[in-house]
């Protein structure tokens, strides 16, 4: 009777493993540039104007964007001072998309995670207006729906209460999605983010490196393009910012 239950336990396995594999990315492009919005190869000692502080701290530093998380832990409220809560730092920009191809270089030197994200402040309906986010790892590529997933009110709410996690778990099926990567330390690489209507596709050096379609990325107006760093240090350079319109498929 063992073989019979381990046969069973061994396809069990097999089918959850098979189902938590992510969907394949499309092998071509998404969306078709349309009006270059914005560039910067941060060869001036100051970042442009358009850019504006959002987590601390970034600096341009030989030619690049540099940015170092500094409010890495929770810091309980003490002696008149407010409480601080661990944050990525992040680096903002004010250009309305809709639909859209970012297209940036990024390098690790220390940073455990790189994204590009897109908020919209004025909607009510997620915290802080978060809509969507690409995040890079040195071993994955994540890609998530805010704006109905982990950052939806209520759901941002029930997510405080450990009693909720499973409750929280089933709401959050397809709102993200994980894909392995292979990056090393210290090497530039070509990073592209094409965002059309509730899809979302993630190029790294050319190569697809994941893809999510979920309906929070359809968000109508994406005014805010956010890059962040989680830990020392995370390196931008040549940031490019296309209007898009999707490809028929």
């Amino acid at each position: 009777m063992k073989f019979p239950f381990l046969l069973t336990t061994l396809v069990l396995i097999a089918a959850n493993t098979s189902a938590a594999e992510p969907p394949p990315v499309p092998e071509k492009s998404i969306a078709h540039k349309k009006e270059l919005l914005f560039s910067d190869d941060f060869e001036s000692a100051e970042p442009a104007k358009v850019w504006h502080r959002v987590v601390p701290t970034f600096a341009v530093e030989k030619g690049a964007l540099k940015g170092t998380q500094t409010r890495d832990k929770n810091i309980p409220a003490a002696d008149g001072k407010p409480a601080i809560t661990a944050h990525a730092a992040v680096h903002g920009l004010e250009i309305p998309t809709k639909d859209s191809v970012v297209e940036v270089k990024i390098k690790f030197d220390g940073a455990t995670m790189i994204d590009v994200e897109f908020d919209d402040r004025k909607y009510t309906g997620a915290h802080y207006g978060h809509i969507c986010r690409a995040q890079v790892r040195l071993n994955e590529v994540t890609l998530i729906d805010e704006r109905d997933g982990n950052m939806k009110n209520d759901i941002y709410e029930m997510k405080k209460d450990p009693t909720k996690k499973g409750e929280v778990a089933k709401l959050l099926v397809g709102r993200s999605v994980t894909y392995p990567a292979k990056l090393e330390v210290g090497k530039w690489y070509t990073l592209v983010v094409e965002t059309v209507g509730d899809e979302m596709r993630v190029t790294i050096d050319g190569k697809p490196a994941g893809y999510l379609k979920s309906s929070g990325i359809g968000h109508a107006t994406k005014s805010k393009i956010e890059l962040g760093v989680a830990g020392k240090d995370g390196h931008f350079d040549d940031i490019k910012v296309w209007n898009a319109e999707a490809i028929t498929r």
